[in-house]
């Protein structure tokens, strides 16, 4: 099962060194010496492993606290450390108050700080696209549309709202040729997390140009925007459609990075409401993208045989609600509309 290949890791490390990037706007988390010794996972984190299977019906939509080191397990790829972005201001502690974007009195957060509430966890959509493409890495030659659709080796790849970044880090390791990191400008995820979950994970005999950006959607007269106009042949967009506002600048960004023939992977869970991810999916048509495969995926559950339990999207389910469309998500590959 998918949320099986994630677990915490209770051991601390020294304070990163400074990452380069010009957008680092919060100072790096605080960790114990190096020295220190491993402590034994604590009861909540045993038994937070086994709630997907405790209670099916409300698997987690993320992962992981401000600051905290998880243990990704893949099967291609081994042992993966992930440091989960951090601002010091915030508590060590997640709650779903934090996932929806509200504050601790209950009112939501102006858009910046709700960015940053988001970028302190790990999205199980990351981990499904970092999933995708495991398994077209292990069956590169295989002719099924499903795995093909995941493919990355040689290719170029951007992922918008990187957060963490795992999606990036499995593209760099499955040999895209350039794997570009953005997230936004305010993001703590440039604190150094990032940067320690390139460099710490990816060996130094790697072929992949892995680069750090900043970037605002639908910001496209900056330097970095202007220099890779339609340069990257896959790009990654992992549970980044809570702020309905920001649809038309999130298809901006991908129209304009998006190369001749390239791909977009949409991946989103229903955490904030169906309507907002199907807004989305209507914002993209209107704005020139067109949907190219799409279909809802039980984070949960497997076949008999291991394979992915699915189902039609649809905008609309009669009789959804927050309590069981947790275990969702909806997964679909975007190309330009005039390419048809």
């Amino acid at each position: 099962m998918l949320h099986s290949r994630l677990r915490p890791l209770q051991r601390r490390h020294a304070p990163l060194h400074p990452t380069s990037s010009p957008s680092a706007s919060a100072p790096g988390p605080k960790f114990q010496d190096e020295d220190d010794v491993d402590c034994e996972e604590s009861p909540d984190d045993i038994f937070s492993a086994f709630l997907p299977h405790l209670l099916p019906e409300d698997a987690p939509s993320f992962h992981g606290d401000p600051g905290q080191h998880l243990l990704y397990s893949s099967p291609r790829y081994g042992d993966l450390e992930i440091m989960v972005p951090s601002y010091p201001s915030l508590s060590e502690k997640r709650s779903e108050e934090n996932a929806a974007g509200l504050s601790q009195e209950g009112k939501v957060n102006q858009v910046e700080e709700g960015r940053k509430l988001f970028a302190h966890i790990l999205w199980s959509a990351a981990m499904v696209v970092a999933e995708g493409v495991e398994n077209a890495d292990v069956r590169s030659e295989d002719a099924d549309t499903d795995t093909a659709m995941w493919k990355a080796k040689g290719e170029s790849v951007l992922e918008l709202g990187a957060g963490a970044a795992l999606p990036s880090l499995v593209c760099a390791l499955a040999q895209a040729s350039k794997v570009t990191v953005t997230d936004h400008p305010s993001s703590p995820a440039f604190s150094g997390a990032i940067q320690f979950n390139m460099s710490h994970n990816i060996p130094k005999t790697s072929t992949t140009n892995v680069s750090i950006q900043p970037h605002a959607w639908g910001v496209l007269d900056d330097s970095f925007a202007l220099r890779n106009k339609g340069a990257f042949t896959r790009i990654i967009a992992a549970d980044c459609y809570w702020m309905r506002s920001q649809h038309e600048n999130l298809v901006r960004t991908m129209l304009w990075f998006l190369a001749p023939g390239g791909r977009i992977w949409v991946v989103a869970g229903f955490h904030t409401g169906r309507a907002i991810v199907a807004g989305f999916f209507e914002t993209a048509v209107q704005n020139g993208l067109e949907i190219e495969r799409i279909h809802e995926r039980d984070l949960n559950s497997a076949t008999a045989e291991g394979k992915e339990v699915r189902r039609d999207w649809v905008p609309v389910r009669e009789g959804e609600g927050p309590e069981n469309r947790k275990r969702w998500c909806v997964v679909a590959s975007l190309k330009r509309a005039q390419e048809s």
